[in-house]
């Protein structure tokens, strides 16, 4: 049975797997090659440059009173500021915790609770958002706010708020050279980010990653793509995902590439900004490969430099006209989460079996596919749970941050359980068949199920509601959004989207709506939801895309249950 063999560190000592160790020694072999370019800023930072920058911010940081393992909020969009506050935290040693700039309300106030932060980097687009909230936001002692064209309107509104705030370019200025010594690396097995994953049964889980696991997933992606200091990768999804900053950031970086960011994806100008930035290497989510193949072909479409995507998932059915219609050689594809880096991989310009994810980093990981409720292996070619665990210190997450309960879940009988459903066939490659979990995933983005009900059932026209995922009609396996409410009230569908506004990230708000007398529930009280699953979209859902006549009618109010001892 076949393995992924392909995975040899290009720094070997696992004594070195800190971003700071390779930062430092890349701006000492190649000063002068760009690392950080950003197009629509027309600004290019060398590697050389980059540390300086780097340096700057985490001696701004210290400067201002942090210590080695304070949480640094990060919540900005893609620019040249997030990067170069990634460096700085890393260097310093300081924890980032990187924030989706569409949470707000609960969302952002469930994150800002967990992690503590004591010290915050944002748009100045977002500084309401906190404004907001503030009373989850006072352990946050200063902000440095980047300027998008509202700094100074911002900047007053936090003062006026009482904290301490400052424009970011006073932590471009943090560093005096030779006034001291640099700051020493921090451990590998030290917290380096911590980055919210989208909860099941609770809250979003944030996932505490130590500097060697940052390292080795980067580490992982330059085997996968060949990475060499010859490439330029290019990267436009956020910078507060993995996808960006550990899946693109820094394989970059470990390469000795050039790293390409652009504030946002456009399917419509791919190809175009691929030829104007030289680009060799990308990655794409979710259903951005199928919006790029519905653009209107053109002549030039494979006149790129493109020789490899890392598509996660990749669709296939799409793949073989994709890959000719813009000249890319290879497509390759992994199948991990956050908590546990990839322990799963596709072989670099190898033809997979169609759906395949790839085959086990064995040399690295031990994976099993497992009966979910009794933890028993099942035989190949059956579909089993996927548990894993790494052979080697500090490449797995060191569980969910001040949720040690969670952690503890999860890790049961000393397997992390990731709540997909995988099989293997008899040659050893890995096929993702759905999931157990109730956690869905939109555009891109993971979505708790779970904190879209806590928001809904605040309305008071709520009395129950369950939250689940459905198919989004595209390949790559995005679901929509679909909330099944028991009404308290008569109550029209409009209601509740207008409710989530401002409670609920645009991406997160139910598409669908669907009003029912009573909930599926087990004897203890547990919503079926597989069942809801099941029926779907029926006839009488609400679709907020739809016309406004031609929505089904409102909901009516169910009998209220009657609660038993």
């Amino acid at each position: 049975m076949r393995t992924y063999t392909d995975l040899v560190p290009v720094f070997p000592d696992q004594r070195d797997w800190t971003l700071a160790t390779v930062l430092r020694h890349q701006a000492d072999v190649r000063p002068e090659a760009v690392f950080l370019d950003v197009p629509e800023e027309h600004r290019t930072f060398s590697y050389a440059q980059s540390l300086e920058q780097a340096e700057s911010v985490a001696d701004a940081l210290a400067l201002a009173g942090a210590d080695p393992g304070d949480r640094v909020l990060v919540m900005a969009a893609n620019s040249s500021q997030f990067v170069r506050t990634w460096l700085g935290v890393a260097l310093g040693g300081y924890v980032e915790v990187p924030v989706n700039t569409a949470y707000e309300g609960v969302f952002l106030s469930h994150q800002l609770v967990t992690a503590g932060p004591r010290w915050a980097v944002v748009d100045d687009v977002l500084a309401a958002r906190f404004l907001a909230i503030a009373d989850d936001a006072r352990a946050i002692e200063c902000f440095w706010v980047i300027d998008t064209g509202s700094r100074d309107s911002a900047l007053r509104a936090l003062r006026d708020a009482g904290w301490r705030a400052e424009s970011w370019e006073e932590l471009a200025r943090g560093a005096r050279p030779g006034a001291r010594p640099p700051a020493p690396a921090p451990a590998p097995s030290s917290l380096a980010s911590i980055f919210f994953t989208s909860g099941t049964t609770g809250p979003s889980k944030g996932v505490a990653m130590p500097h060697a696991q940052m390292h080795f997933f980067g580490e992982e992606v330059v085997s996968l793509q060949r990475l060499t200091a010859d490439d330029v990768y290019f990267t436009c999804t956020p910078l507060f995902h993995g996808n960006a900053q550990f899946m693109a950031a820094y394989p970059a970086l470990i390469a000795g590439a050039r790293l390409v960011v652009r504030p946002r994806f456009s399917a419509s100008r791919w190809v175009g900004q691929l030829r104007a930035s030289g680009v060799t290497v990308t990655n794409l989510i979710g259903v951005m490969m199928d919006f790029i193949w519905k653009q209107e072909p053109r002549p030039d479409d494979a006149d790129n430099r493109l020789r490899s995507v890392f598509a996660a998932p990749t669709a296939g059915s799409i793949l073989a006209g994709f890959r000719e219609r813009y000249g890319i050689g290879s497509f390759v594809e992994v199948f991990g989460l956050t908590e546990t880096s990839a322990p799963i991989l596709s072989p670099y310009g190898e033809e997979r079996p169609a759906g395949a994810a790839g085959l086990q980093a064995a040399d690295w990981f031990d994976i099993r596919l497992v009966d979910p409720d009794t933890d028993v292996e099942v035989a190949t070619g059956e579909i089993g749970e996927l548990v894993v665990r790494p052979k080697h210190p500090w490449t797995c997450s060191m569980g969910y941050y001040g949720m040690p309960e969670r952690t503890t879940e999860a890790w049961r009988n000393l397997w992390f359980h990731t709540g997909d459903a995988l099989r293997q066939d008899a040659d050893g490659w890995y096929y993702f068949v759905d999931r157990y979990k109730d956690a869905l995933r939109r555009r891109g983005e993971n979505i708790s199920s779970y904190e879209i009900e806590q928001a809904l059932l605040s309305c008071e026209a709520v009395l129950e509601c369950a939250v689940i995922g459905v198919p989004a009609g595209v390949e790559a396996g995005e679901d929509e959004v679909l909330a099944c409410v028991v009404a308290a009230r008569d109550t029209d569908p409009a209601e509740l989207w207008e409710w989530c506004e401002g409670r609920v990230p645009a991406f997160a708000v139910p598409r669908f709506v669907r009003f029912v007398d009573r909930l599926p529930k087990t004897p203890s009280e547990r919503v079926r939801k597989t069942q809801l699953r099941a029926d779907g979209v029926t006839p009488g859902t609400h679709d907020r895309l739809a016309p406004r006549d031609a929505r089904t009618p409102r909901g009516t109010a169910a009998p209220v249950p009657e609660r038993t001892a």
